[in-house]
């Protein structure tokens, strides 16, 4: 039996290029010492990416979007999220992207490691970042977006003991669900 080997990579070839996307191919190495390839995506200038998990306060309401998402040619039920500029911290990110997204203001409770998005497909980092909002605040009580060109995305308060029945309705009626969501919502216990 041949000695097992760590595997890595050796090479990576760009395919094609857009203005935020590149497809890649990687050459690597694996467990046995054979050379091997695999197709990636990877975003331009390695961007990361953070997702807001944002809680009213006091009352608990989840703070969800739905937004059209044009890979998959549908509405996602999601967190809020978006790109790390780079002058930015996770955290200033997560708080202008909820602004953005949401027209809410929020206190950032914890910033998660960097976590792989879809590791089988693309290189893409994000950073999980949980969120405050204070209902009190005179800034909260009527919040309005400042959604980019093209953006279509709808917010969503979701009492704690009715995310169940909002994730099945909006999959019912055709919409996606994020993974993310949906592993935050079976890490409550939710399922639907």
């Amino acid at each position: 039996m041949p000695d097992k080997t760590t595997p890595r990579r050796i090479g990576t070839t760009t395919r094609a290029a857009g203005l935020f996307l590149r497809l890649e191919d990687l050459e690597y190495v694996d467990g046995q010492g054979r050379p091997r390839r695999w197709e990636s995506a990877a975003r331009q200038g390695g961007a990361t990416a953070v997702l807001a998990i944002p809680t009213l306060q006091p009352s608990g309401r989840l703070v969800l979007i739905r937004q059209y998402r044009p890979p998959v040619d549908a509405f996602v039920i999601e967190f809020p999220a978006g790109i790390v500029n780079p002058e930015e911290a996770p955290e200033q990110a997560a708080q202008r992207e909820l602004l953005e997204e949401t027209g809410f203001r929020g206190r950032v409770r914890w910033v998660g490691p960097q976590t792989c998005s879809s590791p089988g497909m693309t290189a893409e980092s994000v950073r999980l970042v949980l969120m405050d909002i204070d209902e009190a605040l005179a800034a909260n009580r009527q919040p309005a977006a400042c959604l980019d060109d093209g953006e279509e995305i709808e917010v969503h308060l979701v009492e704690p003991h009715r995310f169940g029945a909002f994730l099945r309705a909006h999959l019912d009626a055709g919409d996606a669900l994020d993974s993310r969501t949906a592993a935050y919502a079976l890490g409550l216990g939710v399922v639907w």
